[in-house]
Order: C-alpha cells, then structure tokens, then sequence
C-alpha cells in the first residue's frame, strides 16, 4: 500500500512563492522516514532539512513540489479565498502521487472539511481515483505522521532555495520575507518609499503588510504636504509683515 503526506511551506510570507510538497512511500518502508528523523521542518536548521530532503527523496516511491509564485496568488486570491487556494494546490500535488492512502496538514479551521473539499477537488481530474482514495486531514499532520513531514521538509528546503535565487536575482537581502521579520519589514518601507508605494513582483501584493505599508506612505506624504503648506503660508505672513514694516 502507497501512502502519502502533503504539506506547505511558505503560506504566510510576504515575499517569494509558495511551495506544496507531497512525498509518497510503501507503507512497508514508512518507518524509514521516521528511523531518518523527520520532524516538522520549521524545528529544523536549514542544513539538517537539506540533509534530510536528501535521503527523503533517496527513499521515498516519488515526491513532488508545487511551487506558486506571488503573482499567481494574487490572482487566485481575487477569486478565492487563501483556504480555497490550498485546496486546488493540494490537489494538484496529489494528483501527481496517486496513493492510496494520503495524510494532508489541514489548512482550515475544520479539519473534516478541508478533507471532503480536497476529495471534491481531486475528483475534477481524477474521479474514480478520488472515489478510492483514503484521504486523512489533520491539524499539525507533521507531527503526527513522518510522510508529512518529509513532504514538509522537501516543500521549506525548495522554498529556502527559491529565497536564496530571489536575493541573488535582485541584489538585495529582504530577509526571510514573512511579515514579522524586521528586515522584511524594512525592506518593503524602503522600497516602498523609493517608489511610490509599488512594489516588485517578488511581492505578494494582496497582502495585508503591503496595504498597511501603503497607507502608512500616504499617511506620511499627507503630512509632508500640510508641512509644505505650512511652511509655505508662514513665508506668506512673513513676507506680509516685512512689507508692513516698511511703510
């Protein structure tokens, strides 16, 4: 029997994309990930998941990494909501496994839910497979099953690798580019500020940092202009006054 484990890396940042990993495995052998040490990848340094990414993908039956840049979201997200964006994702990387039994770290309040959406999903393209499929969907599934943490592992070590190229690409350090991360943070003020409130394509630009970042720049060219005015109306009385004086 073929198992497989689903997870995310990568949902919340600001910048860079989103990365879903899938592994799948015969349950015969699925004490291997476990023997390795797989544990949810955010507890992990960056060196120990390349180790283990590494022997995942020597062990594993088959994995697979759906990678979803920033403008993609964006455009989903004008249609739907992020839950329903980790649906299709979900489900695109399960169509490229196939197994019989699949175990997906929840991405809904309700657990059950988010299960019987990602079987709906899943039928669109492979209906009589989703009819077979056993499709298990937990809260913090890494913690509990080893194949979703190696599914884990493989979809932060791809985004790491991905954030790196980003850096590279534009020549600057942006930080890890999640919204509480104070360099992430500078670096969309600064750039930001230099122009005009736009921002690049590494940017996810619905989210709500960006919209906060932008009223924050008006807020504050809003009071540069009643500054300038001030400043401006002051001279206007000064100038008024000295022509006084002089009569």
């Amino acid at each position: 029997m073929i198992i497989a484990g689903i997870d995310e890396a990568g949902k919340g940042p600001v910048i860079g994309p989103m990365c879903i990993g899938g592994v799948k495995i015969d349950e015969s052998k699925a004490h291997i990930l476990k023997v390795l040490g797989v544990a949810d990848s955010k507890k992990l340094t960056p060196k120990k998941r390349e180790q283990l990414a590494a022997q995942i993908k020597k062990h594993a039956d088959g994995f697979f990494v759906l990678e979803i840049s920033p403008s993609q979201i964006d455009e989903l997200r004008k249609i739907m909501t992020m839950n329903e964006i980790m649906v299709v994702c979900f489900a695109k990387v399960l169509e490229q496994l196939k197994p019989d039994i699949v175990y997906a770290d929840a991405a809904d309040v309700k657990a059950e839910r988010f299960a019987e959406n990602l079987r709906r999903q899943y039928a669109k393209t492979s209906p009589d497979h989703a009819k077979k499929i056993e499709i298990v969907s937990m809260h913090q599934a890494d913690a509990t099953y080893p194949v979703v943490s190696a599914a884990s592992i493989i979809a932060k070590v791809r985004r790491d690798e991905l954030i790196e190229e980003l850096k590279k690409e534009w020549g600057m350090d942006f930080g890890s580019g999640y919204p509480s991360d104070q360099k992430t943070k500078d670096f969309l003020l600064k750039w930001g500020e230099e122009h005009h409130g736009e921002f690049p394509a590494i940017v996810r630009q619905s989210w709500k940092t960006v919209e906060n970042i932008r009223e924050e720049l008006n807020r504050r060219e809003e009071l540069n202009i009643k500054e300038e005015l001030n400043i401006k109306e002051e001279l206007n009385i000064k100038e008024e006054l000295d022509k006084a004086g002089k009569k």
